[in-house]
């Protein structure tokens, strides 16, 4: 049986869990609209709230000198700042903020913490999510050791994809650049390259997918792997 407010929720954990459960959750959940760049985690300090995205994408850097690098992606498939606060710590040394700007439901980490303690299968859901984000932070990896520029920004893209409505991706090149780690040049003949192929058309401050099949077959195994670990562990597929 489904919590009536359940139905409404787009967040895809959400909607995974037990109406008993999700009524533990649902008298703490704060829907908010966030601006692009606002930081919900920042480095190192104490994590306080937890965000479930409704809509838009939530980027998690690693920090340095020249700027940061994304190693984690989250949308309305999961929940943002799950690492620190399931493994008994509360903090993390990498910033979560929004890449895109959206909606999110938020929760303070107590009650969050003790429907967690109350339930033994939102407990074993939400470690199986925190397997899913782990699975996809190792596919970045293996993406940046193994594959071309225009392959790991193909797997960025469809990733970019699968969790907005629409097919357009509104960011700008520099920022592209440090998402994917690379020199502002190199993204911006990466963007000719797909786009010259058909697979993308590349404006001032957008991207739009023209054709996801042939980014797929670009990005080959650097894409897919977490994508169906997540449909696996969470959705039962």
């Amino acid at each position: 049986m489904v919590h009536p407010q359940q139905a409404t929720i787009r967040n895809r954990l959400l909607r995974a869990i037990s109406s008993e459960d999700f009524s533990r959750l649902a008298p703490f959940l704060q829907c908010l609209e966030l601006a692009v760049q606002t930081t919900l985690i920042a480095p190192d300090r104490p994590v306080e709230h937890l965000y479930f995205p409704e809509s838009g994408i939530f980027s998690i850097t690693a920090n340095g000198p020249e700027g940061g690098v994304e190693v984690g992606m989250v949308g309305r498939e999961g929940l943002v700042g799950a690492v620190p606060i399931l493994t008994g710590s509360d903090r993390i040394p990498h910033d979560h903020f929004v890449q895109v700007p959206g909606r999110a439901l938020r929760i303070a980490v107590a009650p969050l913490h003790e429907a967690v303690e109350e339930s033994e299968p939102l407990r074993a859901l939400l470690l199986r999510y925190l397997q899913a984000e782990i699975v996809q932070i190792r596919q970045t990896a293996f993406a940046n050791a193994r594959f071309t520029i225009e392959a790991r920004l193909a797997r960025w893209l469809l990733m970019c994809h699968d969790r907005l409505d629409g097919d357009e991706v509104q960011i700008k090149h520099d920022f592209l650049a440090l998402m994917l780690g690379v020199q502002r040049s190199g993204v911006t003949l990466a963007l000719q390259n797909l786009e010259g192929a058909g697979r993308i058309r590349s404006r001032r401050g957008c991207i739009t997918v023209l054709d996801r099949a042939l980014l797929e077959a670009l990005a080959d195994t650097s894409y897919g792997v977490a994508e169906a670990e997540y449909a696996r562990l969470i959705e039962g597929a």
